[in-house]
């Protein structure tokens, strides 16, 4: 009889780990399709969605651009001298 400690079947069928960034933009994206449809939906122009559809998916660029950023940031080895605040 086995124990509960891990098998190589365990570990195969194990999900990957998910990527916060890549979720967040998932989520993003989707108010980019929903807010426009609920704004046309409670009377909104056509013209007025589109716009915050339009405006909604520019941020939601520019913020996955900035995440991605950091994220390679941070997972970069300290440089000598670079970043440390003089005192």
């Amino acid at each position: 009889m086995s124990g509960p400690g891990p098998t190589p079947e365990r570990d195969r069928t194990a999900p990957p780990s998910r990527d916060p960034v890549t979720d967040v933009v998932r989520w993003a994206a989707f108010s980019c399709l929903l807010v426009p449809v609920v704004l046309v939906w409670c009377g909104s122009s056509l013209a007025g969605a589109a716009g915050v559809a339009f405006g909604l998916a520019a941020v939601t660029g520019v913020c996955r651009l900035l995440m991605r950023r950091s994220q390679r940031r941070a997972a970069r080895p300290p440089e000598d001298g670079g970043d440390t605040p003089v005192g």
